[in-house]
């Protein structure tokens, strides 16, 4: 097999998902993005099957196709918002949009007066939801319809010292207060912030996956790449592209089947490291398309195929090899992969 090896651990995913629901009232489940590039139809799947009845998306296309993953029953959130031109898909889909803005609540009102819907407010963020303004002006409008969620969202959750996590809940509390709606606030890093945070709803999305700021999570996602070729180079060899790295002794090489195309981003060039059950190997020189080179001279062993992520490396050890956060490497991954789910 010349393509990698990507194995989701549903059961643990659904651990992750219980494990986090257990700190608040009700627990949601962000499942946008391909469920973080897991594949959300078995995500979705299994996190239904587990007693999930709200999922997040970012987009009313993503959630055409988490409505054909879970048939009917379960609620579809949709983060953008009524798009124009969304309106039939809401509507057949039964999907429910969170407004951000006036001209959201105003296509949402004529085009689909009787549809849920739910409102998004911007405590700080500037990013999406209605500012305090502008809530003022139309909260009455908008209550006198029932929306079905009222939420917004942290920007430094990830950093539980901020003082804008202080401030947004302060925020988002004023502009909620007295409203006869559920109410959400947190994602995975405001659900750890502690119960003030909770509200009704809270929806977790990178820790269900295995990733930070849930240190307990239990990983998810593993990544098997294949080794192609097994090569000796010799000292001043160079290897890869622009001679990325130069051999400085006798040096064993094995060339795997992964490259930027499938989610191993350039900026790991020489840096991350590779595992043949506990022992590393370091990548040499620079991620092409297709393909990287792997350290291997001190395996006695030798290895038909190497891993990138599971129990030896988290997806968050991994991005930091290469300066970045554990979304980028889990939504990064390829379509090439032999994609294979367990449990759920």
């Amino acid at each position: 097999m010349a393509s990698g090896t990507l194995t989701v651990d549903l059961d643990a995913l659904v651990q992750n998902w219980q494990n986090l629901g257990a700190f608040g009232p009700e627990a949601g489940a962000v499942v946008k993005a391909d469920a973080y590039g897991l594949g959300v139809g078995p995500v979705a799947r299994a996190l239904a099957k587990a007693g999930a009845r709200k999922f997040f998306v970012a987009t009313s296309e993503e959630g055409a196709t988490l409505r054909r993953a879970l048939g009917d029953g379960p609620e579809v959130f949709v983060f953008s918002g009524h798009m124009a031109g969304d309106s039939d898909m809401i509507a057949d889909l039964s999907l429910t949009p969170m407004l951000n803005s006036i001209d959201q609540l105003q296509r949402h009102m004529e085009a689909l007066p009787k549809a849920p819907f739910g409102i998004q407010l911007d405590t700080g963020m500037n990013r999406l939801g209605m500012e305090p303004a502008e809530w003022a002006a139309l909260g009455e409008i908008a209550m006198a319809k029932s929306p079905a969620l009222i939420m917004s969202h942290l920007s430094s959750a990830d950093e539980p010292q901020s003082a804008m996590n202080i401030l947004q809940l302060r925020v988002f509390k004023e502009m909620t207060a007295g409203l006869d709606v559920p109410r959400s606030l947190a994602a995975t890093g405001g659900t750890l912030l502690g119960s003030e945070y909770h509200f009704d709803l809270t929806r977790p999305g990178i820790g269900m996956y295995g990733g930070a700021p849930y240190t307990d999570a239990l990983p998810v996602a593993y990544l098997e790449l294949p080794v192609i070729q097994i090569r000796d180079v010799e000292a001043g060899e160079s290897v890869g592209y622009n001679m990325g790295y130069v051999a400085r002794q006798p040096r064993r090489v094995a060339t795997l089947a992964a490259g930027y195309a499938d989610g191993l981003i350039r900026a790991m060039s020489s840096k991350a490291k590779l595992f043949y059950g506990q022992r590393e190997c370091a990548l040499l020189g620079r991620v092409s398309m297709d393909l990287i080179t792997v350290d291997i001279t001190h395996l006695t062993e030798t290895p038909a195929s190497l891993t990138l992520l599971g129990r030896q490396q988290s997806v968050d050890t991994l991005a930091a090899a290469a300066g970045t956060i554990g979304y980028e490497i889990l939504t990064s991954l390829g379509a090439r992969y032999t994609r294979r789910y367990s449990g759920g």
